[in-house]
């Protein structure tokens, strides 16, 4: 039998779930799509967990009878990703790859009259626009824009498109002192200088307007000239905050307009629209204080939705779902009494309904809005989570993922909610692994509230044994432990490892109303901290769970808690690991970069004497100070592009552990910021993981 390893360096024109090259890329085949592994084990392994086929989102053609989607493949040997273009028939069926290139092509979308598909491609040196046949035939490069793009749309009526360009408007040192070319410096005089795992160039990402053809665009038109400011937002904002008016003549696109230390305080961003005809840009959502973003106009040209949220400086807030009438003004609240989340919007084809992601009770669900009547209504129900939706005639295709498997697409029924796949891209690899059981379980707290959590076993699991267990902590503080699939904290990897998981949804946590997820703020090290103690105690009576072989792990917010509980857990666990945590709240206030999310979660700074919660936080609330508690072993990991909570808190709870004598170990990764990207790097990751849980838990 070939190895895994090996396995993994064979070149197929056949990806996972019967899929069919195109008889014109069948001759040069470029790519990297692996065959179907041979497993020698029906368990996972870091190795597996990074051949999986990562789907991209459904792009549904303009006559909703075909979905074009990607998918990014990782050869581990060469530590670097490939994508694909494909096509499936949205009933479902075989799959077409449309493209076979080394150049990882991306958002991909269908010009709207269906006969062309225009991605993002680096085949010329720099990412351009480009575009393809449906059939995979005639690729032709349309922009070339100096140093590229990073994300387009066609306007409806394919006289224009919009493009995401990067201009530089500030002086860096080199521009300012020519004579000193070989300086190495940076300088800056006010925040934000950086942000999530970049330094602050003097560049600004600005939305450009340029007439279109299939030989190539002209007039290019910088609907930002000279502004400051960034649109989309960095650092994860793209194409989905901008969006096109129905008759092709307005754009409406997401925008802070604001600068330096004022960005950094501020959660204040707003829906911008432009005129092409008269040139003018209009606020929509002036005196409006919170996020509002990702516009979408209504197919009849009427109405504009977007998300929003209240409150300024609250990155948490309830994302209410805002609609305005373009010909009167009139903005309106339709989640209003709705106490859950709206995202990921979708319009119907008639103007009166608009679809939406929730998250409710651990689980992101589509639901409708009745425009008419202004009812929200749930349409699916499962142990799942739809990640996005796309109108597919009148059918709806969503990607939709588990604790139990990686993303794949469906067409629901939005009349049922029932679904059905169209793609199998891993369904050869999950074929062969057994996968551990999934069960919710309804905890009473300290405060007699119930919690949900989330209870993983190992895939041959046996009553009649005992088994380590780990508690979860989840980060953000505010992120759901929804049915996420993630290829860190993968919980079916755990499990494999033969441990019992429990993953609560404690205090602070979406999907059980506002009062619940707003909880934590300026708290901690309160309720929530008893919340997770709640969750193992519950666990850890169970007769299957050996409750002298506990591990607490978690990244983040989660990495905050781990060691918190280091502090407070009274001999409960015998190993912990953070990843990314906050450990000293003061050095994390002040070497942070959005300061709106401290300000808000830790009531204020530390200096503020005057300010009771604040106080309270750092006083009683920081990790640092109960280190003279801590006594467990201690597995911290890091990396050194994490400008959000930089990795010195990292070295600050090693360095800490070990002058106690604690054994400990620090994981540093120079080139991963808050997530781990790389494949190599994130088997590295899984190998150190459960090589220290193993140690100290078996």
């Amino acid at each position: 039998m070939k190895t895994f390893a090996a396995v993994l360096l064979l070149l197929s024109s056949t990806a996972f779930g019967s899929v069919n090259l195109s008889e014109s890329n069948q001759q040069i085949k470029k790519n990297f799509v692996p065959e179907t592994p041979v497993l020698g084990s029906d368990l996972m392994t870091p190795e597996i967990l990074w051949s999986f086929g990562r789907v991209g989102t459904a792009q549904v053609s303009p006559d909703g009878r075909k979905v074009l989607y990607d998918v990014t493949w990782f050869n581990i040997p060469e530590n670097k990703s490939y994508r694909d273009l494909y096509l499936v028939s949205a009933g479902g069926g075989k799959s077409i790859r449309i493209t076979d290139t080394p150049e990882k092509e991306s958002e991909a979308a269908w010009r709207p009259d269906g006969k062309k598909i225009g991605y993002i491609s680096v085949a010329s040196g720099e990412p351009q626009m480009w575009e393809i046949n449906p059939d995979g035939t005639s690729p032709r490069q349309i922009s070339k824009v100096k140093d590229g793009i990073s994300g387009f749309k066609y306007s409806p009526d394919m006289k224009h498109i919009f493009y995401i360009e990067t201009v530089k408007l500030d002086q860096d040192v080199h521009d300012k002192f020519p004579d000193l070319p070989l300086a190495n410096a940076r300088l800056y005089d006010d925040l934000l200088y950086r942000h999530w795992d970049t330094w602050s160039d003097g560049t600004y990402q600005h939305i450009f307007v340029a007439t279109y053809s299939e030989t190539g665009l002209a007039d290019h038109l910088d609907l930002q000239k000279g502004e400051r400011y960034d649109s989309p937002l960095k650092p994860n904002g793209g194409s989905e905050q901008i969006a096109w008016s129905a008759d092709g003549k307005s754009l409406a696109y997401t925008c802070k307009k604001k600068s330096a230390k004022e960005y950094a305080l501020s959660t204040n961003s707003d829906i911008y629209i432009y005129n092409l005809e008269n040139r003018t840009t209009k606020n929509l959502t002036e005196g409006m204080m919170g996020y509002d973003q990702n516009p979408t106009f209504s197919p009849d040209g009427k109405k504009i939705a977007w998300e929003s949220m209240e409150r300024d400086g609250y990155e948490a807030d309830k994302q209410r779902l805002f609609i305005s009438d373009l010909s009167t003004g009139k903005k309106e609240d339709y989640s209003l009494g709705f106490d859950q989340n709206a995202q990921n919007l979708v319009w119907s084809a008639d103007s009166k309904t608009v679809w939406f992601i929730s998250d409710i009770h651990a689980t992101d669900e589509i639901f409708k809005l009745d425009l008419a009547s202004k009812k929200i209504s749930r349409i699916t129900d499962g142990i799942h989570n739809y990640q996005s939706a796309a109108l597919a005639g009148d059918k709806l295709v969503a990607s939709k993922v588990s604790m139990s498997q990686p993303a794949e697409l469906y067409l629901v029924d939005p009349l049922t909610g029932s679904d059905k796949p169209i793609t199998a891209v891993n369904k050869g690899i999950l074929d062969q692994l057994t996968i551990g059981k999934v069960e919710s379980r309804w905890i009473t707290t300290t405060d007699n509230k119930r919690m949900l959590s989330w209870i993983i076993y190992p895939p041959h699991f046996d009553p009649k044994k005992k088994y380590p267990a780990l508690l979860f902590c989840e980060g953000g503080p505010q992120s759901t432990v929804s049915q996420f699939w993630s290829y860190r904290w993968n919980f079916q990897m755990m499990a494999a490892n033969n441990y019992i998981i429990i993953a609560p949804n404690r205090r602070g946590l979406p999907g059980f109303g506002q009062e619940w997820n707003e909880q934590i703020s300026g708290d901690y090290g309160g309720q929530n901290m008893k919340d997770y103690l709640t969750a193992i105690d519950t666990l850890a009576a169970e007769p299957y769970v050996d409750k002298n072989k506990l591990g607490a792990v978690g990244a983040s917010y989660g990495g905050y808690s781990v060691y918190y509980l280091a502090g407070i857990h009274q001999g409960r666990f015998k190993a912990f690991i953070s990843h990314s945590g906050i450990f000293n709240l003061e050095a994390m206030y002040s070497t942070t970069e959005e300061m709106w999310f401290v300000n808000w979660d830790n009531g204020g700074s530390y200096w503020d004497a005057k300010n009771a919660v604040a106080q309270n936080t750092y006083k009683n609330f920081s990790p640092h100070k109960l280190v003279q508690n801590w006594d467990t072993p201690m597995l911290v990991i890091h990396g050194e592009r994490d400008y959000r909570i930089p990795y010195t808190q990292g070295m600050g709870a090693f360095n800490s552990a070990r002058l106690k004598n604690i054994p400990a170990e620090l994981l540093l990764f120079p080139e991963e910021n808050h997530w781990i990207l790389q494949a190599q790097n994130g088997i590295l990751w899984q190998r150190v993981f459960f090589e220290w849980l193993n140690r100290w838990l078996k």
